[in-house]
């Protein structure tokens, strides 16, 4: 089993801002059958390929919400794209069938947060579901915050939050942190590409606008600026407005999402409209065409030679299409072309509408 699908239905790999609250049941779940109510047989579950960007509301876990759409699609296989802590709202890309092979291609590309830092506190979770554990009456203005901001604009050294999904000594650090321990995280380089204050009130509150790469923890960003300016912070509010390719105009609020099921069940509506194609994690990936022939070599996991005045003279990653459909993730070099992941897109796909952005 490769690495991607051995992640499903649950957290793949570590985000930016990563959930500390996710309960033990809600991962139970996402692997475990679901239960027959009142002897009535499970439907069997389908073939879904694509990606819903949910506009994940707060106080859902990302765990909880891929196991929502997971049933309102009644899908096979999901999976997201990157974690939201519960207090956080915006993009969580759920990636559904053969997207999840694309994950890794969303989750190493930059996010962009919009949040707000409340200053006088400092908590142990570094935002308002935690414990307060430091105090201050001062208050930065304005000019003393932006002025800070260069500091924290490019590739930095970064502890992480106590509550954060780091492993130490194979346990994650939130639930050593929940058993009272403090433990010793070593800093690590991340990457801020743009770091910017949007707003600053009179009532002590700083809203931020960030654009950040992976493993960068929002949370740390309000710990550290309050502990520099004397005044303590954290984080009251957070929005994640991009991740990887996909913007706000590709999200979808779950109250929508339901409606389009309930409408999908009565025959006035399509599921696929809320699809996204599975290609479109790949956009910063060159695209390559080949014909019926080299794609059947491919789909069998055999390699392409490409010669001739027409042949690519490229190399490295590339996506595989034929007749306009995507095939393949494959590697090329010295005109030849290794397939590293096949897709079979048979199942419910995105309609025709979405396969173009605007």
């Amino acid at each position: 089993m490769t690495a991607p699908d051995a992640a499903l239905d649950s957290k793949i790999g570590e985000s930016d801002g990563a959930e500390k609250n996710k309960s033990a049941a809600e991962d139970a779940f996402l692997g475990a059958p679901r239960k027959r109510q009142n002897n009535q047989p499970r439907r069997d579950r389908r073939d879904v390929h694509g990606w819903v960007i949910l506009d994940k509301p707060v106080g859902m876990t990302s765990t909880h919400a891929v196991a929502v759409v997971k049933r309102l699609f009644n899908a096979k296989r999901a999976g997201h794209a990157g974690t939201l802590d519960p207090l956080a709202s915006g993009g969580l890309p759920i990636a559904l069938g053969e997207a999840t092979k694309t994950v890794p291609f969303v989750m190493d590309g930059r996010k962009r947060y919009r949040f707000t830092v409340q200053w006088g506190e400092e908590r142990d979770t570094d935002d308002t579901e935690g414990r307060v554990t430091q105090t201050s009456e001062n208050r930065p203005d304005a000019d003393a915050v932006r002025a800070l901001l260069p500091r924290f604009t490019g590739v930095i050294e970064q502890i992480p939050p106590q509550y954060s999904a780091i492993k130490i000594q194979g346990e994650r650090a939130y639930d050593l942190a929940r058993d009272g321990e403090t433990v010793a995280l070593q800093p690590r380089q991340v990457e801020i590409h743009q770091f910017d204050l949007a707003e600053h009130t009179s009532d002590g509150r700083s809203v931020f606008e960030a654009e950040c790469g992976k493993g960068t923890y929002v949370r740390a960003l309000a710990r550290d600026i309050g502990r520099i300016l004397g005044c303590y912070g954290h984080i009251c509010a957070l929005r994640r407005t991009v991740v990887g390719p996909f913007g706000e105009a590709d999200m979808i609020p779950l109250a929508e999402l339901e409606a389009l099921c309930d409408r999908a069940a009565s025959g006035e509506g399509n599921l696929a409209d809320a699809l996204l194609p599975v290609e479109t994690a790949l956009d910063d990936i060159p695209a390559l065409a080949v014909t019926r022939a080299d794609a059947a070599r491919l789909h069998r996991g055999q390699a392409v030679l490409l010669r001739g005045r027409d042949a690519p003279q490229s190399s490295g990653t590339v996506y595989v299409t034929v007749a306009g459909r995507l095939l393949a993730l494959a590697e090329l070099g010295h005109g030849e072309l290794i397939p590293k992941r096949v897709f079979n897109l048979t199942g419910l796909t995105a309609s025709s509408g979405r396969n173009e952005r605007g």
